[in-house]
Parts: C-alpha cells; sequence; structure tokens
C-alpha cells in the first residue's frame, strides 16, 4: 500500500533487542515485494515463524482449463453454481484463468483453513453477505461491495458471517494495486484519483492467538504444501510499513464523466500482472445534448474483458439475458458492443444505475469447470436474434 502504518507495539528501532515480558526476544519477521526493493512490513512475533514441524504435498483440485475455442462471446450466471457447507479457500471453484490470474467464485459458509498464497497478491469482490478475515496483521471485517486486497504471503483465514459470504476471487502471478497514475512519486493519492487514503480500511490492532501444532495451507509456485507449525502464526504483537491487508469499498468510488462516452480506463480501480479491475458505478452520463451514453461497438484486440453485474440494471445488456450474479466474456478477436436498440434507448438518460466489477486481461482466459457449470449457451446469438443453423 502506498502509506505508511502503525499497528500494536514496536521498538523505537528497527532490528534492534525489543523483548517480551519475560525478558525474551520477540521474533522479527520482514515480509517484503520485490527483494528489499520496494513495499514491506516489519513484524514481531511470540514464537519463530520459522518453527516448523511437518511438510506435506497436498493435491491441488482445481481441475483442467480450456481454451475459448470455438472463439465466441460468453455468459455465466454464478447463481447457477452449487456449493455445500463451503470454505471461502479450499471450495472456491475456478472460472477462468491464465497464466497471469486465475478467477474464481465461492459462496462460503464455513470457517476456511489457515492460509497463504505464496505465489501472488489475491484481490477478494464481496457480492453479498459478509465475513470476518483474520490474517497475522490482524482482523478486517468486510461486508457487500467490499474489495479485499491481501499481500503474497499474508497468512490468513475467512470466518462467513451467519447467512455467508459471496466472494469473485481474483489470484494474481504476482502483486495488485491502485494504477500507478493515481499516485505520486512518494505514492499519496494524487487529486484527480477516484478513490484516496480516507477510503482505505485497515488493521487496526494486532490480532494475537494461542496455539501448538497449527497447520496452514499454502498454494505457492510448485502447488500445494500443508506446514504444521510450531506456534499460532497469529502472535504478532505489532508490526508496522506499507504492505498490509487492505479494504476498499466499491461505493467510495467516485465516477468520472463527461459530455460524451468515457472510456473503460476511467474507472480503473487496480492494477495487477497483465491484467487491470474496473468499477462501473452509479453515475450522471453523458451530458452533451446528442451524446450516446452506452458504450460504443469496440473490438480490444490486446485483451479479454470479463464483467460482473452485480446491482442495479445494466443499460447497455438489456435483453440479453444479462442479470445480477452473471458474468459476460468478450475476447480479444471479437468486436462487442451493446445490445441491439440499446444505443437508440440510452439517449436523453441522465443516470445509469448499474454496478460491476470489470476485469481486462492481457492474455486470453481459459474456462474453468465453474464457467462449463454456469454458462448461458445462447448469450453468443443476442445481437443477431438467431443461432446456428436458424
Amino acid at each position: 500500500m502506498p502509506y505508511y502504518r502503525q499497528v500494536g507495539e514496536i521498538p523505537h528501532k528497527r532490528h534492534t533487542a525489543f523483548r517480551k515480558p519475560d525478558g525474551g526476544l520477540y521474533a522479527e519477521e520482514l515480509m517484503g515485494v520485490e527483494g528489499f526493493s520496494a513495499d514491506s512490513a516489519l513484524l514481531y512475533h511470540r514464537g519463530l515463524p520459522t518453527a516448523i514441524v511437518d511438510a506435506v504435498a497436498i493435491e491441488d483440485e482445481r481441475g483442467p482449463i480450456t481454451p475459448n475455442h470455438p472463439l465466441k462471446p460468453r455468459a455465466f450466471k454464478t447463481h447457477d453454481l452449487k456449493f455445500g457447507d463451503a470454505d471461502a479457500v479450499t471450495d472456491r471453484r475456478r472460472l477462468f484463468g491464465n497464466a497471469d490470474v486465475t478467477i474464481g467464485f465461492v459462496h462460503a459458509t464455513k470457517p476456511s483453513p489457515l492460509y497463504r498464497n505464496a505465489a501472488g497478491d489475491e484481490l477478494f469482490y464481496v457480492q453479498g453477505g459478509g465475513a470476518t478475515v483474520e490474517t497475522i496483521y490482524g482482523t478486517l471485517e468486510v461486508g457487500d461491495g467490499d474489495y479485499l486486497v491481501i499481500p503474497t504471503s499474508c497468512t490468513y483465514r475467512v470466518l462467513p458471517h451467519a447467512d455467508g459470504v459471496k466472494l469473485l476471487t481474483i489470484e494474481a502471478r504476482g502483486h495488485i494495486g491502485p494504477p500507478k497514475r493515481y499516485l505520486s512519486a512518494k505514492g499519496q493519492f494524487l487529486e484527480h484519483s477516484p478513490y484516496c487514503e480516507r477510503d482505505i480500511r485497515g488493521p487496526s490492532e494486532p490480532l494475537v492467538v494461542d496455539g501448538t501444532d497449527v497447520e496452514v495451507l499454502v498454494r505457492h509456485r510448485a502447488g500445494l504444501t500443508r506446514y504444521t507449525y510450531a506456534t499460532h502464526p497469529f502472535d504478532v504483537v505489532g508490526w508496522d510499513g506499507c504492505l498490509y491487508p487492505w479494504v476498499f469499498n466499491i461505493d467510495d468510488f467516485e465516477p468520472i464523466t463527461g459530455r460524451v462516452h468515457q472510456p473503460p480506463p476511467v474507472h480503473q480501480t487496480f492494477e495487477g500482472p497483465n491484467f487491470v479491475v474496473c468499477s462501473f458505478c452509479p453515475r450522471k452520463v453523458d451530458y452533451h445534448p446528442e451524446s450516446i451514453p452506452v458504450p460504443y461497438n469496440h473490438a480490444n484486440v490486446d485483451s479479454d474483458e470479463l464483467m460482473f453485474y452485480v446491482r442495479g440494471n445494466y443499460e447497455a445488456r438489456k435483453g440479453s439475458g444479462i442479470e445480477v450474479g452473471s458474468l459476460s466474456l468478450h475476447p480479444s478477436g471479437f468486436t462487442h458492443g451493446p445490445q441491439p436498440g440499446a444505443a437508440e434507448a440510452s439517449i436523453g438518460a441522465q443516470f445509469f444505475d448499474e454496478t460491476a466489477v470489470m476485469v481486462d486481461t492481457f492474455a486470453p482466459l481459459d474456462l474453468g469447470e465453474a464457467a462449463d457449470a454456469s454458462e448461458d449457451h445462447g448469450y453468443a446469438w443476442t445481437w443477431s436474434g438467431r443461432g446456428p443453423g436458424a
């Protein structure tokens, strides 16, 4: 994150003796990205964060991913996915993926195991419900419309509230953060940014948990390993730095509008390795007297466009079968745009009451088992009104 936080007890100087009440030393852990050349946090543990007593290889059961072939636009209904008594880690189902990112969905109703992703950052979007997320940095409460950024190698677990929590999960092969154009050279949000530090929530106090022989599931570049730690990883009495999990609610995104239709980069909220995440929020629309507020037909020749519809009525997709909880995938190599009649119908509109999360990837998105289980096979033909052989 671009600004410094201090939580709990820390010594006056880094890398100096910081002692427990019994006289022993707290164990430092420097968690940093890009070697020692970028953001980091310094955490102080009661036990040794290196003390493991077992390590077991675990089979990864995400299933295969297959290319979008034949190439066509597709739509999916997350509400058609079936979940039993699921947790937010081991029961998330893969919708899409490529070498840069894995996108999934889960309706979690039970606590997850302790987990960390050592291959990249994770971004959750809460589509409904709520949860308590416990981390080595402290606790965060998340609810409808929240984005949660979890940095690489942050140990956490998700405790759903009584009604469960629905999560769109985005796992990067690298780091996720605010677009660089929103930040000053020193990391402060600039005046033209659609959100700022005041909109961000981070852990406010340590979460100190006792325990021995504690299991932690770890995703790494070779697969999954389950470690058993001699002491509980949530034994951090204090930390400081610029690297920590944080929450931003989509309702705090301030839309950028203009006299004529603005392109999707004005909605950008996060950037990751070879992908971006955008927030389409309720907003005043274009105010030129002859403007067409819905998007023009466009061919994104370098990216796949994935849209997750989470609230309201999406004007450009009327008549297509898209509803709250749907996803649309418009791949590179295919020109896409508003449904028939949507452009004419939008002229004179003053306001769009719609909320959606968009992920644009610069490598094609392959389809996972959850995409196959939830696809609306008629979507590709909604522009012409007739399918193959009609």
